[in-house]
C-alpha cells in the first residue's frame, strides 16, 4: 500500500487513496461527522475515539492523540515538534500499512494528520474499525478463555515480535477478539520496528501487569497463572519456528 501525503495550511496529512479521494481537515473533526449523522458511538480512554460511517461505506475509528500519565493533567494533547519526519500520527499510519503488508492482524490505515502550532503539534488517526470485536479485558470479564486460545494469543504476539514490532502500550484493552475468535492488536501510537532486544520481554511484562491489574480491580475476571503459562508456551513455540 502506498500512502498519499500533503501539507496544507500547516497540516501534515497522510491517507490511503483507495479509501479517501482527498484528505482534508473535516475528516478529523467529530462535529463534521455528527453533522452528517455518521457517528455511531464513542469510546473513552487516553485516546478518545469516535466510531463513524466511513466515506468508503465501511465503519471507521477516529482517534485524537492524547497524552497519558501525570503529564496529561497539564498538557493532554500537545506534542513537541521535532521535525516533519517524526510526527507520531503519520508514523503510526505508515507502520499500520507496513504491518498489513506483512499480514499482521491490525486495523487498516485510513488517514492521519498533524497540526503544527509553534513548537508543538496535535494529531489524529483514522483506521478501519474491527467490526464485532471486543477488548480482551471485556471478554475475560465475561468468561474464561480456553488454554488453546491463550496459546494462540501467545503465537500472535510472537508474530509481531518476530517482525520487530515494539507495541509501546500492550495491554488488555489494546488486544481485540472478533466474532471468529481471531486476535487483533490496536493503538500503535509510539510503536516502531526495532532490532531484537529486551523490549520483547518488556512488552510481555506490560501485558501481564495489565491483566493482573484487571484481576485485582474487578469482582470477576477470568485470568490465572496457568493462562499466562499457556500464553508464554504459545509465544515460545511460534517465536522459535522457522
Amino acid at each position: 500500500m502506498t500512502l498519499a501525503t500533503a501539507v496544507v495550511d500547516g497540516q501534515h496529512l497522510a491517507w490511503d487513496p483507495a479509501r479517501v479521494v482527498d484528505a482534508d481537515a473535516r475528516l478529523f473533526d467529530p462535529a463534521w461527522w455528527c453533522s452528517r449523522g455518521a457517528v455511531r458511538g464513542e469510546a473513552a480512554g487516553r485516546g478518545a475515539a469516535y466510531f463513524v460511517d466511513g466515506l468508503d461505506g465501511a465503519p471507521w475509528v477516529l482517534r485524537h492523540n492524547r497524552r497519558g500519565g501525570a503529564l496529561a493533567r497539564l498538557n493532554h494533547d500537545r506534542f513537541l515538534w521535532t521535525g516533519a519526519a517524526r510526527l507520531r500520527p503519520i508514523a503510526e499510519l505508515r507502520l499500520l500499512a507496513a504491518m498489513r503488508a506483512d499480514d499482521l492482524p491490525v486495523p487498516a490505515p485510513v488517514a492521519a494528520r498533524a497540526v503544527r502550532r509553534g513548537g508543538f503539534y496535535r494529531g489524529d488517526v483514522i483506521t478501519a474499525a474491527l467490526v464485532e470485536s471486543r477488548p480482551l479485558a471485556d471478554r475475560l470479564a465475561m468468561a474464561p478463555l480456553p488454554a488453546t486460545e491463550w496459546q494462540r494469543l501467545g503465537g500472535v504476539l510472537a508474530r509481531f515480535h518476530r517482525a520487530g514490532i515494539d507495541h509501546a502500550d500492550l495491554n488488555a484493552r489494546n488486544i481485540l477478539i472478533d466474532a471468529a475468535d481471531a486476535f487483533h492488536l490496536i493503538d500503535f501510537d509510539k510503536a516502531r520496528r526495532r532490532a531484537p532486544g529486551r523490549w520483547r520481554q518488556a512488552n510481555l511484562a506490560r501485558l501481564k501487569r495489565s491483566l493482573d491489574k484487571c484481576a485485582d480491580g474487578l469482582a470477576e475476571f477470568h485470568f490465572a497463572e496457568g493462562d499466562w503459562s499457556a500464553l508464554r508456551g504459545g509465544y515460545a513455540s511460534v517465536f522459535a519456528a522457522r
